[in-house]
């Protein structure tokens, strides 16, 4: 039996009277009906669906208005055709009806008399002189950017740092940072959730919200990070705060959930992040990392390498993910755009193989595009290898178990469609091969020696985000020490070069809001990982 009216016993039941004794009869209860998806519910109990979302959204609008909210709200109600404001104890919840639909009407006549008014002031201007002419045209620019703010920044709390950003991540949008691991992605995220914290032109004064799909949250790192760092200990101890500013920075102020899998990792962002949305004061929504459930969910196979079949699944799978992935963008920019915050997202990367690479165990030992050696290979990633129809000799060599020996582990071969005469092939400037170093952060000098690298998620995602910041890094080797002198002969053998240090920089790809970053490490902005979080290193001279 279900527990409805226990929980809310003036639940409007005339309206869903039809519904009841099914949902009744099926023993659903309350946290059922909020935490299944009414398409599930609507095939157990053979209901039609939209009846059961607006019974759903009953619940739901019951709970809210049970619920004590943090602040008095005060809403202009319709009462039987009169508008009165709270609402009255002694009225079903059903009759009650929140007049937003007056209030946007009043909205929009207010806003026609505006437009009215303005016209009359463009008419009576358009008499003057071309000075007064000026001046209306100035004020009309400035009111219009009035109407639509710039977005806020939350600082990286280094200067260094800031300024490729344009200040910071700003909000209202989809931030992703890359990198290798142990490029610092973490760490930039963890100074973000204390940054937002801060009152402006630092952060925000507000809370974050962090979901790790790989590990908890590192509350270790944020005490260190708090009692190092010089700005979250001056704000600690600035008693002059005003009232606006209170909020200091503290673990307390960081909401953390972990998401192992995607199943949990979907219902909360649909479900259970826009509820937080609207109860906490939440400016910052971080997610470490956007790529774990994803990858470990759709790149599964079970069948070999070389199969039709695995080919086949392979092909659904990543059709499935790109649909996927084109939900949960839009789902993190209506959070974004709706409650006025940033969104940061960390994302994995993964090995770009030339072409040439692939297609070396197809081909006969030797045998190069044209003739040309190394020197006329095009770098390539996996997913255009898979729209580029395999070479003739390809098709006459001989096998791939043959060609190789027993101990080596072959790459797979990426699945390929036949050829087809009635299709040219594409221009090379139109080839993902050619655009990708624009939008990757990897590629973008074509005379670098260095590995490539590709974000993962591929193309599907870059296009849901709008701003990618790649953190690179690079080893710094040194002469190891000797300690004692040799003893014997074989001793004194010069070893190799050691690992020292990393050096590391901040990248920008693309973004709304700055400009991008010159080709490889031109423009971009050498750090370092300090007890405090992240230092911007000067460059050298």
């Amino acid at each position: 039996m279900t527990d409805l009216l226990t929980i809310l016993p003036t639940f409007p039941q005339a309206a869903f009277a039809t519904l009841l004794p099914v949902i009744e009869q099926h023993r659903l209860s309350t946290t059922d009906l909020l935490a299944l998806h009414p398409a599930d519910i609507a095939k157990q109990t053979r209901l039609p669906l939209l009846d059961l979302k607006r019974f759903i959204a009953a619940v739901q609008v019951s709970l809210s208005d049970d619920l004590v909210p943090r602040e008095p709200l005060r809403e202009l109600v319709t009462w039987h055709g009169e508008v009165n404001e709270g609402v009255q104890p002694d009225v079903d919840p059903g009759e009650l009806v929140v007049a937003a639909a007056v209030a946007e009407e009043a909205d929009e006549a207010e806003a026609a008399e505006r437009q009215q008014k303005g016209k009359e002031q463009e008419e009576g201007a358009e008499q003057g002189e071309n000075g007064v002419k000026g001046e209306k045209q100035e004020e009309a620019r400035s009111g219009s950017s009035s109407i639509l703010p710039p977005p806020s920044r939350i600082s990286t709390l280094d200067p260094l740092l800031d300024v490729p950003l344009a200040g910071g991540i700003p909000t209202s949008s989809i931030t992703e940072i890359t990198g290798e691991s142990g490029a610092g992605k973490t760490q930039l995220l963890l100074t973000l959730c204390l940054a937002v914290q801060l009152p402006p032109p630092h952060g925000l004064s507000k809370q974050a919200l962090y979901i790790s799909t790989e590990s908890g949250l590192a509350t270790r790192r944020l005490a260190q990070m708090l009692s190092s760092h010089p700005l979250l200990q001056q704000s600690k101890d600035d008693s002059n705060a005003s009232p606006s500013s209170r909020l200091r920075p503290s673990l307390d102020n960081i909401l953390s959930t972990v998401t192992p899998d995607l199943e949990s990792q979907d219902h909360i962002l649909e479900y259970q992040v826009p509820v937080l949305l609207a109860r906490h004061n939440i400016g910052l929504l971080v997610i470490d990392s956007v790529a774990a459930n994803y990858r470990a969910e759709f790149e599964r196979g079970d069948h070999g390498p070389t199969s039709s079949t695995s080919s086949s699944s392979y092909a659904a799978n990543m059709a499935a993910r790109s649909a996927a992935l084109v939900r949960l963008g839009a789902l993190l920019r209506d959070l974004a755009r709706r409650h006025d915050i940033a969104v940061v997202v960390a994302n994995q990367v993964a090995d770009r193989f030339p072409s040439s690479v692939l297609r070396q165990p197809l081909t006969p030992a030797g045998a190069t595009r044209g003739g040309k050696g190394h020197a006329g290979t095009i770098q390539d990633s996996p997913l255009a290898s898979r729209n580029r129809p395999p070479p003739p000799s390809a098709l006459q060599s001989t096998p791939l178990s043959s060609s190789l020996s027993p101990s080596s582990s072959p790459l797979p071969p990426p699945p390929f469609f036949p050829p087809t005469d009635d299709q040219p092939p594409a221009h090379p400037a139109l080839r993902l091969d050619h655009q990708q170093r624009w939008f990757t952060g990897w590629g973008d000098d074509p005379r670098s020696n260095r590995a490539l690298k590709t974000p993962s998620l591929g193309l599907v995602w870059s296009t849901q985000i709008s701003c990618r910041i790649v953190l690179l890094k690079r080893p710094v080797y040194g002469r190891p020490r000797q300690m004692i002198a040799p003893m014997e002969a074989d001793d004194g053998v010069e070893v190799g070069a050691t690992l020292r240090n990393w050096r590391r920089w901040l990248k920008v790809v693309f973004a709304s809001h700055a400009a991008a970053s010159g080709p490889e490490l031109a423009d971009a902005t050498e750090f370092e990982v300090f007890a405090g979080g992240l230092r911007g290193v000067r460059p050298r001279k």
